[in-house]
């Protein structure tokens, strides 16, 4: 008796190791695949303020908890099965849509760098338009959300595209949940942080007033930092996604090109060559990103746009 006792409880310790193990593999194959998405969380997170801005303060927290509720919705209600069902059925179609979607976040990238040289202020907020109700704010949020959560899960699959279909959908819940709980945690942080200096910025002790005034003060400088970065890492991992697609449906000119020079400098730097390496095939990826998402902003220019504000000048003339 004491040895069959014995014997089951070695059992559950080995299973236990089994599922311990299988929680790690889980968590691991979860931080890559949040990593290589980190270019449009980045982003997501340099975007979604705006929405809460001219808002009363009471609001803004509730407004975020919402909007960051229509984000999980989307990932784990319509995204996530989805892509599973691609995944799982379509395997050879995922390296196009990850293509496509790419090519849309070089063209966000190269559209902000051409709207700051034309010097563009935001078009759709103005001192005399009346704020739009909350419900608007959200859905319009949420909207937008489904973009950046469709480029995240997609690039979080193709990291893991070779772990079993039940493995791949643990992971990407778990990637789901962990980055828009980061993203919107972080941005609550951020709409918070003024409010935050001018409480301290009240109080009697120097020291802690002045802190809270310097936080007043680097809050637009944050968002304007936390705009150019999500830009930047656009650019690159749209540009990242489509040399690595290219190389993927036998287009290796591009692809090869980069790897040379990333090898190039890597040989030539000695014990730096890892960091140069990488450095080289960001800022190639990036030019890469660049140079596609301005090709996309030059055509939606001279077509989609132009047809829009013809549109629009007839009814004006009207």
């Amino acid at each position: 008796m004491a040895g069959g006792l014995v014997a089951l409880f070695d059992d559950v310790a080995l299973l236990a190791r089994a599922a311990a193990a299988s929680i790690d593999d889980v968590g691991a194959a979860a931080g890559r695949a949040g990593v290589k998405a980190a270019g449009v969380v980045v982003d997501d997170t340099a975007v979604t303020p705006q929405y809460v801005r001219g808002l009363s303060a009471d609001r803004e927290i509730p407004i975020i908890r919402k909007i960051a509720m229509g984000s999980l919705r989307n990932k784990l209600l319509i995204i996530l099965p989805a892509i599973l069902l691609l995944s799982q059925f379509l395997p050879w179609a995922l390296t196009p849509i990850l293509m496509v979607g790419g090519a849309y976040l070089c063209y966000e990238g190269a559209e902000k760098i051409w709207h700051r040289l034309r010097g563009g202020h935001d078009d759709h907020a103005s001192p005399e338009q009346a704020m739009p109700d909350e419900k608007t704010i959200v859905s319009g949020a949420v909207r937008t959300d489904f973009i950046l959560s469709a480029e995240i899960m997609v690039i979080s699959l193709n990291e893991v595209a070779s772990e079993g279909f039940w493995s791949r959908a643990i992971i990407l819940a778990v990637v789901a949940v962990a980055i828009t709980v980061l993203v919107y945690g972080v941005v609550g942080l951020i709409v918070k942080m003024d409010d935050a200096g001018l409480r301290l910025s009240q109080t009697g002790k120097k020291g802690v007033a002045a802190f809270g005034r310097g936080l007043v003060k680097g809050m637009p400088k944050l968002l304007s930092a936390l705009t150019v970065i999500g830009t930047a890492a656009m650019l690159w991992v749209g540009g990242h996604i489509l040399l690595i697609g290219s190389d993927e449906l036998g287009l290796h000119a591009v692809y090869g090109f980069v790897h040379h020079l990333e090898e190039l400098a890597h040989d030539a730097t000695g014990a730096l060559g890892g960091v140069v390496g990488w450095l080289v095939n960001t800022v190639a990826s990036a030019l890469v990103g660049l140079v596609v998402g301005a090709l996309v902003v030059l055509v939606l220019s001279l077509t989609l746009h132009r047809r829009k504000d013809t549109a629009a000048t007839g009814t004006t003339s009207h």
